[in-house]
C-alpha cells in the first residue's frame, strides 16, 4: 500500500495548473492511480469520507482523478462538455482541509469527455452530488479550492458543527 502525504491548504503547489497526461505517460500515471487509491481509501478509513482525489492534491501535477463509490473510474484530462444553468448551494469539504467545510455553488448537472487508462475517448453525465463531485476535483486540476469558491464570508464552518446529508464512501 503506497499512501501518500494530501497536500494541506496554504500549500503554494495546491494553486499551480495541471499539465495534460500524455499517452507514453500512462506506466507513470498508472502509479499514480495506485497512490491516489491507497491514500484515498486510508483517509477514507480515518475521516469516514472521501469519494475521489485529484493528483495535485498529491503533489503530481498532471490532470487526473480518481473516484471510487462502487468502482473505480480514472478520469485523464477532462474537459466540460455541459454545464447546466441550474445551480444548486451546499457545503463542500476536502482532504486538503479535512475539518472544515465550505458553503458553495456548483453546477446541477455537468458532463465531461476524458480518456481511460487505456487511452480510450469516454463521455459522461453527472448529476447532483456527483456533479458537484467531480467539479470540486476538476478544479484542483486548475489550481483552485473550494475556499476560493465560498459564497460568502459566513460560508465556512468547522466539520463538528454542521449537520450533513449521508454521502456514499
Amino acid at each position: 500500500m503506497a499512501v501518500k502525504e494530501i497536500l494541506s491548504l496554504g500549500n503554494p503547489k495546491l494553486y499551480d495548473i495541471s499539465a495534460p497526461v500524455e499517452p507514453d505517460e500512462l506506466p507513470f500515471i498508472k502509479t499514480v492511480v495506485q497512490d491516489l487509491h491507497d491514500t484515498m481509501l486510508a483517509f477514507r478509513e480515518k475521516y469516514r469520507a472521501g469519494r475521489a482525489i485529484a493528483a495535485p492534491q498529491l503533489g503530481v501535477m498532471k490532470r487526473v482523478i480518481y473516484m471510487h463509490i462502487d468502482a473505480p473510474v480514472v478520469l485523464l484530462n477532462p474537459v466540460y462538455e455541459f454545464k447546466s444553468d441550474e445551480m444548486f448551494e451546499l457545503w463542500d469539504d476536502c482532504m486538503c482541509f479535512p475539518e472544515m467545510l465550505v458553503k458553495v455553488r456548483r453546477h446541477r448537472y455537468i458532463t465531461l469527455s476524458y480518456y481511460d487508462l487505456d487511452w480510450k475517448k469516454q463521455t459522461a453525465s453527472f448529476s447532483d452530488d456527483l456533479s458537484e463531485l467531480l467539479q470540486h476535483e476538476y478544479d484542483h486540476l486548475d489550481g483552485m479550492l473550494a475556499v476560493s469558491r465560498a459564497i460568502d464570508g459566513r460560508s465556512f464552518a468547522l466539520r463538528s458543527e454542521v449537520e450533513l446529508p449521508a454521502r456514499i464512501g
